[in-house]
């Protein structure tokens, strides 16, 4: 048992709840990256620049935004405060935003 009231392997994180929000918020431009990779193979590193800069821009982006890392360490601590209570943690689920 850990310190913080559960297993080691089962603790939530505050960059995971800000991962899921993330994908799902913008898996269209991770889509985009994606299938150029897939269509041009070893090529990617050259052909799939313009896709991969609008990737890091729009993380970057959400990451550097006070209001979305806000938002996250609601949830991640609303997350927290219900595994603490129950020792059951949630299923990952869509997660719908104003953004």
């Amino acid at each position: 048992m850990h310190a913080a009231g559960g297993t080691r392997g089962s603790r939530l994180s505050e960059a995971g709840v800000q991962s899921t929000r993330l994908h799902y918020t913008k898996v269209w431009i991770s889509s985009t990256f994606t299938k150029c990779c897939k269509e041009t193979g070893f090529l990617m590193v050259v052909k799939c620049r313009k896709e991969n800069t609008a990737l890091k821009d729009c993380l970057v982006g959400y990451y550097s935004d006070p209001s979305f890392y806000e938002e996250c360490k609601t949830e991640y601590l609303k997350q927290r405060e219900e595994y603490r209570a129950t020792g059951i943690k949630k299923k990952k689920q869509k997660i719908t935003s104003n953004i």
